[in-house]
C-alpha cells in the first residue's frame, strides 16, 4: 500500500543514535555505525525521529510498503522494553565501569605538571541521563550522584566533593526531556538496590525540577533511600 514510511540516508547519517530513542515504536536501530529502519511495519510514518536528527539524515517520503502493524509493534517493545535497545546505541553510550588506581605515595622528586592535577573521579560511562542504560550493573549497590548539568562548570570542586565513591548521571531539568528523565530514574530505583542519593541542583528555579522527579520516583518506587540535596549559587558556593 501507499503510505508515509520514513527514509535515511546513509551518508549523512553520523550514528550519534538520537533517532533510536526518539521513535517510540522501536522502529529504528544502529547497524555498523548507521541508523537503519527495521522493519517498514514498525514505522508509523509521524517522523519523531526527524527533528533530533542533527545531520538532516532522516526524510518522509510516500512509497509502496507493508502497512503499519501496531501488534507487531507492541510485541516489539514488550520484548525490549527491558533494554531499551541500548546495545544498539553508538559507541560513546556504551556501559563502562572505569577503574581507579590508588594514589602514589608522595615523593620528594618534583611532581609533574600532571601530578599536580587534580584527578578525575568519574567512575561510569556514560553520565548523561539520555544515554544512560537504566540496567548498567555500576548501579548496583552504588552511592547515586544525579546532578543538573549547569553544577560542574559552577562549582570548582564538584570532582572532589561530590563525585568521589558516587555513580554519576547528569541532565537539564529545563532544556531535555523531564518525563522521559523521571521514568529513566524510576526504572534505576526500582530495579537496583541503590545505597544512597545525593542531587546537586543549581539555585535557578527550572533547577528544582531535577530534585521533584528524584522525590517522585522513590515514592513511586516505594523505596526511600538515604537522601541529601545540595543547591550551588550562580557564583559558586554552597546555598545555606
Amino acid at each position: 500500500m501507499m503510505r508515509k514510511i520514513i527514509k535515511i540516508d546513509e551518508e549523512k547519517c553520523n550514528g550519534c543514535g538520537l533517532c533510536v530513542n526518539a521513535c517510540v515504536e522501536g522502529a529504528i536501530e544502529l547497524v555498523d555505525g548507521k541508523a537503519k529502519l527495521v522493519s517498514e511495519e514498525y514505522c508509523d510514518g509521524l517522523g519523531n525521529c526527524l527533528p533530533v536528527c542533527p545531520t538532516g539524515a532522516i526524510e518522509i517520503i510516500e512509497a509502496d510498503v507493508k502497512p503499519f502493524n501496531e501488534k507487531a509493534v507492541k510485541e516489539r517493545i514488550e520484548k525490549t522494553k527491558s533494554k531499551r535497545e541500548f546495545s544498539c546505541m553508538c559507541p560513546g553510550s556504551q556501559e563502562r565501569i572505569i577503574e581507579k588506581k590508588e594514589a602514589a605515595a608522595p615523593s620528594e622528586a618534583k611532581p609533574s605538571v600532571q601530578e599536580v592535577q587534580d584527578s578525575s573521579e568519574l567512575i561510569n560511562w556514560p553520565v548523561q541521563l539520555a544515554l544512560v542504560n537504566p540496567y548498567a550493573k555500576f548501579f548496583e549497590g552504588s552511592h547515586l550522584l544525579i546532578a543538573a548539568d549547569c553544577v560542574a562548570y559552577a562549582y570548582a570542586s564538584f570532582h572532589k566533593e561530590f563525585m568521589k565513591g558516587k555513580v554519576t548521571i547528569i541532565g537539564c531539568p529545563k532544556l531535555d526531556d523531564i518525563e522521559y528523565y523521571y521514568e529513566k530514574i524510576l526504572e534505576i530505583i526500582q530495579n537496583h538496590e541503590i545505597k544512597s542519593i545525593t542531587v546537586v541542583k543549581m539555585e535557578v528555579p527550572c533547577c528544582t525540577g531535577i530534585a521533584n522527579i528524584v522525590k517522585k520516583a522513590m515514592l513511586q518506587a516505594q523505596k526511600i533511600v538515604p537522601y541529601s540535596e545540595v543547591t550551588i549559587t550562580t557564583e559558586g558556593g554552597i546555598k545555606e
